[in-house]
């Protein structure tokens, strides 16, 4: 199995995908036609010393840095010029996808032997890709003073085994966010929890805040949800996991753990919020995107899918001027919340070109570690190191909240075996408890069902 799936992967073509925002085409060519230099540096890992020949690569990515100058990609060209400086011999085709059509272009071009050489993403799909002998292991480019300065919770979720597939990079504990400016335009600042340097608050408090807002700023909706597709799904089940005080899987990730009595009244409360107006109506048809649209329209006081790398990136897509403030989500009791982290890193897709590989390692070492490069590159992904050693990047209130915040970061599910088919069945079912299909422990109890079968099923086919 591993010999074809690897076979399938022998073709890589370069697809013309669009950019994010704008019309398609915005392709960078980037390339020099400079002879090779002859890099001699000891501290880069042996493994990417191999692409000295000229090779081309091809690099997707979502959009996981700050667009510069407005303009979606501008800011990976500068990437691959600075990259190109030192290794002239590499030419990087970039091309832009976006979080609501790149997922399905990927599929696709993997089906269809058209997958890029290397890409910046997250573990829900990376690790997938690993465990499907899609990727090349990342092992040789890790060093031993890396491998020390990033936390084990992050290499489990960039590993499949011993094998790296994602070098990880850039993180933030996902959380909520709320429009200070609504309380204080409503004089209700005293209801959100920002006195306390944790910011911890109960569901009651929660609540009160919502009922503020409904009675005091009519023309703003108290807070969201979603349940149209996949992507935010982060932020549903840690927004039902803490109001129940429940986790979404156990603790080896080896069963579902949401369906308990709370998260299951948590979801009752959700679908009755709807109706009471404290909740955004039409959550079944809306997805994670619709909502933060509403929270940078200001027409949303609460959004759910929040991080620092959100916050920093979405400070040109404001439609009107007010102060986004971090929160973690409330829990039952106001015991500490468990925050989902997001990580984003570096993967290579295994085409069999072992040029191309060795190639894509360099840009994703030069884009992680290079002197100048490196620590500008974490800054304009808006996000927190991944390394211990790297910490008070920002001179920023928020930032420093959301570094205290990681404490109470847990492990996520994106490592449990079947993770792929699991997320499928996550919002069907919330769907069915917003529209009346089902109660809130029916609907829980029929996806832990369905995704405890993709569990054992995935387990089975490993061995």
């Amino acid at each position: 199995m591993r010999a074809m799936k690897k076979g399938l992967m022998s073709i890589v073509g370069v697809a013309l995908l669009g950019t994010q925002l704008v019309a398609c085409g915005n392709t960078n060519t980037a390339n020099s036609a400079n002879e090779p230099s002859n890099n001699t540096d000891k501290s880069e890992p042996a493994a990417t010393e191999t692409a000295a020949k000229p090779v081309e690569i091809t690099w997707w990515n979502f959009p996981s840095f700050q667009a510069l100058d407005g303009e979606v990609g501008k800011y990976e060209k500068e990437i691959i010029a600075a990259f190109n400086e030192k290794n002239p011999e590499i030419k990087v085709n970039l091309e832009m996808i976006t979080f609501e059509g790149g997922p399905e272009k990927l599929n696709v071009a993997i089906a269809s032997n058209t997958a890029p050489d290397v890409i910046y993403d997250a573990p829900g799909r990376i690790i997938d890709w690993g465990k499907k002998d899609l990727l090349a292991p990342l092992n040789d480019m890790v060093t031993d003073e890396v491998k020390n300065d990033i936390s084990e919770a992050f290499w489990k979720q960039s590993s499949v085994g011993e094998e790296i597939f994602m070098y990880p990079i850039n993180t933030a504990p996902f959380m909520m966010a709320v429009n200070k400016t609504v309380f204080e335009k409503i004089g209700a600042l005293d209801l959100l929890p920002l006195d306390k340097e944790d910011r911890t608050w109960t569901f009651e408090e929660y609540k009160k805040a919502l009922e503020a807002v409904k009675e005091k700023a009519p023309d703003v909706i108290p807070t969201g949800f979603f349940a149209k597709s996949q992507a935010g799904d982060q932020g549903t089940r840690a927004y039902l996991a803490n109001l129940g005080v429940s986790r979404f899987l156990n603790e080896d990730n080896s069963a579902v753990a949401i369906n308990t009595d709370n998260a299951a009244k948590a979801l009752d409360w959700i679908v009755q919020a709807t109706k009471d107006k404290l909740s955004v109506s039409g959550a079944a048809s809306l997805a994670a995107a619709d909502v933060n649209d509403l929270f940078l329209q200001g027409k949303l006081a609460f959004t759910l899918n929040y991080s620092a790398v959100l916050k920093a990136q979405n400070v040109s897509k404001k439609m009107v001027e007010f102060e986004d403030v971090l929160l973690p989500f409330p829990t039952l009791d106001g015991s500490e919340p468990k925050l989902e982290p997001y990580l984003g890193g570096m993967a290579v897709f295994n085409n069999g070109d072992e040029a191309k590989i060795a190639a894509s390692k360099k840009l994703i070492d030069f884009i992680a570690n290079d002197p100048v490069w490196g620590k500008k590159n974490l800054i304009q992904t808006g996000g927190l190191s991944v390394r211990n050693s790297i910490t008070g990047l920002y001179d920023d209130a928020e930032y420093k909240y959301a570094e205290y915040a990681r404490k109470f970061t847990t492990d996520a599910p994106t490592i449990a075996d079947g993770y792929a088919d699991i997320r499928t069945f996550w919002f069907p079912e919330l769907q069915r408890a917003l529209t009346g299909g089902a109660t809130g422990k029916e609907a829980l109890d029929s996806f832990a069902a369905k995704a405890n079968e993709a569990i054992t099923k995935a387990k089975a086919a490993m061995k």
